[in-house]
């Protein structure tokens, strides 16, 4: 099984601070980990400071 998060650094509050936003991202979805069980098939989107949607993660089969 693996854990894969996609974030575009493209969108204004990520070009702006890339990294500062991105490890608030991190920060956000780490903490948010435990509500799921983290089996293959689960996913969400993954959002900025101005609840933009950026990306996703998903968790998948290791064969995917």
């Amino acid at each position: 099984m693996r854990f894969l998060l996609e974030v575009s650094l493209d969108d204004a509050a990520l070009a702006k601070d890339p990294a500062g936003e991105l490890g608030r991202i991190l920060r956000y979805w780490a903490g948010n980990l435990r509500h799921y069980e983290l089996v293959p098939g689960d996913e969400s989107a993954v959002y900025d400071s101005d609840y933009r949607e950026v990306g996703r993660w998903r968790v998948e089969d290791q064969d995917e």
